[in-house]
Parts: C-alpha cells; sequence; structure tokens
C-alpha cells in the first residue's frame, strides 16, 4: 500500500504543468501528444496563429475562444502569456495549452499537450486547429 501511495505521488509531481515564460513555450516530449507553433521537429509543429487586425483584439478573441470551449479553464495569465487546462469528459485527463503573444512579430504562439499517456489520438492538433478557425471566424488571424 505504501508503494502505491509513493508511486502515486511520483507521477503526479512528475506530470504537472508546465507553463510558459516569456518569448519560450515549454519543449513538446518525445511522445506524439503534444503540439507547438515552436517546435523545431515536425511531428510537434503547428503553424502559430498570425494576427491580421488589432493585437489586443486577436489575444481577447483567443481567450474568448478558449473559454467557449467545453472543460476548459484559462488558470494563469500574466501580460503576454496565458496558460489554460482541458479536462477530458470520460477519463478527466487534463491537457495544458500555452499561448504567447509576440505583438511586434504578430503573432500568438500556442502548445497544447497531454500531461500523462503517450498518445492522444490528434486531440491537441485538433484543438489547436478548432482554436485558428474561431480566430479566423472573428477575422483577427489569417
Amino acid at each position: 500500500m505504501k508503494f502505491k501511495t509513493i508511486f502515486y505521488i511520483i507521477v503526479m509531481t512528475l506530470s504537472t504543468a508546465t507553463q510558459a515564460t516569456g518569448k519560450q513555450l515549454p519543449p513538446c516530449p518525445s511522445s506524439p501528444n503534444c503540439v507547438s507553433s515552436q517546435a523545431t521537429d515536425t511531428d510537434h509543429f503547428i503553424a502559430p496563429f498570425k494576427i491580421t487586425g488589432n493585437v489586443e483584439e486577436a489575444w481577447a478573441a483567443l481567450k474568448k475562444a478558449l473559454v467557449s470551449q467545453s472543460r476548459t479553464v484559462i488558470t494563469n495569465e500574466a501580460g503576454d502569456t496565458l496558460h489554460a487546462q482541458a479536462t477530458s469528459l470520460v477519463f478527466r485527463f487534463v491537457d495544458d495549452i500555452d499561448a504567447i503573444l509576440d505583438a511586434d512579430a504578430r503573432l500568438i504562439h500556442i502548445r497544447s499537450a497531454s500531461r500523462t499517456g503517450y498518445g492522444d489520438f490528434g486531440v491537441n492538433r485538433k484543438r489547436v486547429e478548432m482554436l485558428r478557425s474561431q480566430l479566423q471566424q472573428a477575422h483577427v488571424i489569417e
């Protein structure tokens, strides 16, 4: 019984969320359950959001799009960075979403990653593409 408790504590500690700092998103692990606009490999890379209109409006639209997704909450926001968590319906797995606003480059860098497990059946890539679609419909990104 003690071994299970200690093992659980270790696993939960190692799987805690990492958040964006400055202009850098946390790197993706080697597993295929993460996408990032700052990834250097093709398996994890996803294009950043290119802002066409007002930078502040695009950032506000991203926040609105995030909270409109079911079981998704913004847990931390500091200036030009934000962190959100999306919880799966059945097994209550938590995915982390990080975004960085690069106003000078007129980009929003985005990362979505599962905290646990190896594969994600493309959920994180679909989530980012859904956000992209919502922001395009709001006419704030390309």
